[in-house]
């Protein structure tokens, strides 16, 4: 037997989708601005230089840029000595949920539900479900927003009068951020929880608690805590096939609340990108013969993306590569090893909300042979031929 290491960069697409126009997104390219911004010297808090990716350059992300968007990416132009394409996603949404259910051999077969850029975001009933649930006569937000900013314009209110913050974003989610000490950590999982069945009955993708600690006079931090109640996928996935074949499977990082903890055999969670690396670095030298490690580093998009920091994604996508070595040289004879993404969060674009990207999809273990243009669900579908899996779902192998 093999193993199987699905990798996804969140957010880190690289231009080229064929309906970016259909969501604003036409001309976003995430990687591929990063690295002309790093190349003209607009990227130089805690880094300098063109964009620095040497590893996974050399299995072909350069060449996967300029196939899906036609780019030159200025410091990534290595010859490609691994498996190297881009993928096309169907799904109509550009969020988590659907980007990697879609990598797994799941489409989204419905249209999520969006909540209106206005104020208030949310519908009465759902605002009056949330204080039944919560015990409190109202909520604080209602309204689209970033994380860091609605707890800063709202933590003294949210103190005061011990009612939840909530806001959502361009994505398909419904966010309760809570203080973990004054309204209690235990008591916020518990509301998104019971929350959650209303909110996916909506065909809202998912309910997210955001706890966070500190004081009006010290400032606000969230904390690693979150957790996202998702909607369950439409169909068996990835996971699922390779559990049901008596497979082992370990989830690194979101990846479990992103499948509704379905077809998981090992969690692994960690307070940060790097502890989950930590995770993996291991897993590459303990992970079972014939299983199957999945796993999301979300901090390119959570820490940079949103928040428009085009130093601080350069710095974690150097930082990133910077440990890629190190894993690869830890596989067995045999293994395979895909690196891919989501969606894409372009930090030089308008807004600050994810970006329609085809992604990279850039394989260690099978040689060096360009994939051309492929769809998401052929990530899914070729990580199950290299196992052995029966083929399901409607995903070609590139293998």
């Amino acid at each position: 037997m093999t193993r199987a290491f699905l990798i996804v960069m969140d957010s880190v697409g690289c231009g080229g989708a064929p309906d970016a126009a259909d969501f604003g997104d036409e001309g976003a390219n995430t990687l591929g601005h990063i690295a002309l911004a790093c190349a003209g010297g607009r990227a130089e808090e805690g880094r300098s230089g063109p964009l620095h990716m040497p590893v996974l350059d050399r299995l072909g992300l350069g060449a996967a840029i300029r196939l899906a968007s036609g780019l030159e990416a200025p410091g990534l132009g290595a010859s490609p000595e691994g498996l190297w394409g881009a993928a096309t996603e169907v799904s109509r949404g550009k969020d988590t949920p659907s980007g990697h259910w879609e990598l797994a051999g799941v489409p989204v077969p419905w249209d999520w539900h969006y909540f209106p850029d206005e104020i208030p975001a949310f519908p009465p009933e759902v605002t009056a479900e949330v204080c039944r649930l919560a015990g409190t006569a109202g909520i604080l937000g209602n309204c689209h927003a970033s994380g860091v900013p609605i707890i800063e314009e709202h933590c003294a209110a949210h103190l005061r009068t011990g009612w939840p913050i909530c806001y959502t974003s361009a994505d398909s989610v419904f966010q309760i951020a809570a203080h973990e000490e004054a309204f209690g950590l235990d008591r916020l999982l518990k509301l998104c929880a019971d929350l959650a069945p209303m909110l996916h009955a909506m065909r809202v993708g998912r309910v997210i608690a955001r706890p966070f600690t500190g004081t009006v006079e010290t400032g606000f931090t969230r904390t690693a805590n979150r957790r996202d109640f998702a909607v369950a996928p439409p169909a068996p996935t990835l996971l699922d096939w390779a559990y049901e074949a008596g497979r082992v499977s370990h989830a690194v990082g979101k990846i479990g609340d992103i499948f509704s903890h379905r077809g998981i055999t090992k969690l692994h969670k960690g307070q940060s990108d790097a502890a989950l690396f930590d995770h993996l670095i291991r897993l590459a030298g303990e992970a079972e013969e014939g299983s199957l490690t999945f796993a999301n580093f979300v901090e390119f998009d959570s820490l940079y993306g949103h928040r428009r920091d085009v130093s601080g994604y350069a710095r974690a996508l150097e930082g990133f590569d910077a440990r890629v070595g190190a894993f690869l040289d830890l596989l067995r004879p045999g293994d395979l090893a895909v690196f891919t993404a989501d969606h894409g969060n372009d930090p030089t674009f308008r807004g600050s909300d994810h970006t329609r990207e085809r992604v990279p999809v850039l394989a260690a273990g099978h040689g060096a042979e360009g994939i051309g243009l492929r769809g998401y669900v052929d990530v899914g579908a070729s990580v199950a031929a290299h196992l052995g899996l029966p083929r399901r779902g409607p995903g070609e192998s590139f293998l």
